[in-house]
């Protein structure tokens, strides 16, 4: 059993299956162990490369193994899948663990970072509060629908909404009945408590942004703010991990898809994948930076603006988003400051080296 050197493990809630190798590759072990006996059975073995895939609970697993001197390696599951036995015919347990324990062994394989605990900490509130809009975005709709139907007709706008739903459910010159007006108003509590929660896990989130370092740092670029630098810091749990910015861009699904081939570039919409929810804040503050180019004269704008000019608003925000994406990953990375003439400026010691 002290020959192991490389474990796959198929996380689940009750019963996790390990699959370890040697170092010719012959199996070793394969055997499925409760979630109380799981950490057991690694304290009484050597250091080793333990692969588990990027999934639930693979954060917390991640820490406790490290902690006992096993070198840890999440990898993301769309990696994982060519290297299971019989394909999407054949799925379980211990072929997603030989598949896993194959896939660590590629030397080109690419892992994701473990969280530490405080980041794991940050995304709660990040994902409460993200709960809790989809939920509150949900109940004004369906509370305005419902108005419809009675001749109770509120403008667009969470805002406006809010200002007149209570005045318009009142008014008794519409067709509500009374049972309708009573489940309306109680509606309009939960509007009011959602709205509470949302304003809280906002005030918390900024305070995180103003305390943590990393975060003030990335706060410094244009059009970001603190939901922006708090969700970045808490969702990438090391960015030297990647090589450079378009490889960071990538993994967040900011770069075209690709169908090249016979030498033809063929180049399409950008990929969407990774994570949805940093994309979706890096495009809101593209749109922020696209706004407010007009009226700032440093290269980064003047590139917007010509941009924009040239090639339309829907694709500059897209452009401003993956630029963003770059700019994070050198101040995270490099732990730099942001400038905004950072180019010209490296041009300009070039020349004088020359």
């Amino acid at each position: 059993m002290n020959e192991i050197v490389r474990v796959g493990v198929d996380l689940a809630k009750n019963v996790m299956q390990i699959h370890g190798v040697d170092r010719f590759e012959k199996v070793v072990v394969r055997k499925a162990l409760p979630r109380g006996k799981f950490l057991e059975w690694f304290a009484n073995r050597p250091p080793s490369i333990v692969a588990m895939e990027s999934c639930s609970t693979a954060n917390f697993w991640g820490r406790k193994l490290r902690a006992m001197g096993h070198d840890v390696r999440l990898i993301a599951p769309q990696f994982v899948a060519p290297y299971r036995k019989g394909g999407a015919a054949v799925k379980n347990d211990a072929q997603d663990a030989a598949a896993i324990c194959e896939a660590a062994s590629r030397p080109n394989m690419r892992y994701v970072g473990i969280k530490t605990a405080d980041q794991q900490g940050t995304l709660v509130m990040h994902r409460m509060r993200a709960g809790y809009v989809e939920e509150r975005t949900a109940l004004v709709n369906r509370l305005r629908g419902l108005l419809v139907e009675f001749g109770v007709f509120l403008p667009q706008g969470i805002t406006k909404f809010r200002s007149r739903f209570v005045e318009s459910v009142e008014d008794a010159t519409n067709d509500l009945t009374g049972t309708a007006r009573i489940a309306l108003l109680r509606a309009a509590g939960q509007l009011r408590a959602l709205d509470d929660e949302i304003d809280w896990l906002d005030r918390s989130i900024v305070q995180h942004a103003r305390e943590d370092v990393r975060a003030r740092r990335v706060m410094e670029m244009f059009g970001v703010g603190p939901l922006t630098a708090s969700a970045a810091t808490a969702t990438v749990a090391d960015a030297r991990q990647f090589r450079n910015g378009r490889q960071f861009a990538a993994w967040l699904g900011l770069v075209p898809k690709q169908n090249s081939s016979g030498g033809k570039d063929r180049l399409g919409r950008i990929t969407k994948q990774g994570n949805a929810y940093l994309r979706t804040l890096l495009y809101q503050c593209a749109r922020v930076t696209v706004t407010a180019a007009c009226n700032r004269q440093d290269r980064l704008s003047r590139w917007i603006v010509q941009l924009q000019a040239r090639a339309g608003n829907a694709k500059t925000l897209v452009a401003v988003a993956n630029k963003h994406a770059r700019v994070l990953w050198a101040v995270m990375a490099r732990e730099e400051r942001f400038d905004p003439d950072y180019a010209t400026k490296m041009q300009a010691a070039r020349q004088v080296t020359q």
